[in-house]
């Protein structure tokens, strides 16, 4: 993948978690953990993910729950898994410009699978398969590159502790009723940001 062909990057979240957001920004897991919040992540796949070190080549390394993990494209298998429960999420795009900041890793896959790898940003966008990645399918005839397919369109960019609310672009929501509520607390907040409908982002 080019730095060019980068689109704002997704982190999707249940939009009762709008308000802290736009106080304190996108903060890691182990940072919000001490606040009060609804997860919509899969327990067993954080149970993975809490055991994971993130290791560079420069041999600096942290723990994945120490990032902030944005996704190259939200309608992923993640969201996939999430679809019955549209009504309740959003999707807050963020600037491809969070890729020069300092300690940025981009995985090429999720990054709770085995095989993922990690590298330096933004030069490790040069692992990132983009037509993968934006494909609008993973699904394959051959079971093991399905699973390969799948792993890659949940390439993750990983900001360490926080993304501030500055490089926010938008937020995207399934419905009208749910982007009325997204426009109100956005407002309340005096943030001015674009909210799209968009029921394909959530496979509706």
């Amino acid at each position: 993948m080019r730095l060019d062909e980068v689109r704002d990057l997704c982190y999707i979240t249940p939009i009762s978690n709008i308000s802290s957001i736009l106080q304190r920004g996108i903060l890691s897991h182990s940072a919000v953990r001490q606040l009060q919040h609804e997860s919509v992540a899969n327990a067993n796949v954080q149970q993975r993910r809490a055991l994971r070190t993130v290791s560079l080549p420069n041999g600096t390394s942290r723990s994945l729950h120490s990032y902030v993990n944005l996704y190259f494209c939200a309608r992923n298998p993640m969201m996939y898994c999430l679809q019955s429960r549209h009504c309740e999420l959003c999707v807050i795009t963020v600037s491809p410009d969070s890729l020069h900041a300092n300690g940025v890793v981009i995985a090429d896959g999720n990054a709770a699978a085995r095989l993922t790898r990690f590298y330096a940003s933004p030069g490790g966008l040069a692992g990132i398969d983009a037509e993968l990645v934006y494909a609008r399918s993973w699904d394959h005839a051959d079971p093991v590159e399905k699973d390969r397919r799948k792993k890659i369109k949940c390439a993750e960019v990983l900001v360490p502790d926080r993304v501030v609310v500055g490089l926010f672009t938008g937020i995207v929501v399934s419905r009208d009723e749910s982007s009325e509520v997204v426009s109100r607390l956005l407002s309340e907040a005096g943030v001015n940001l674009p909210v799209e409908v968009s029921p394909d982002v959530f496979f509706h």
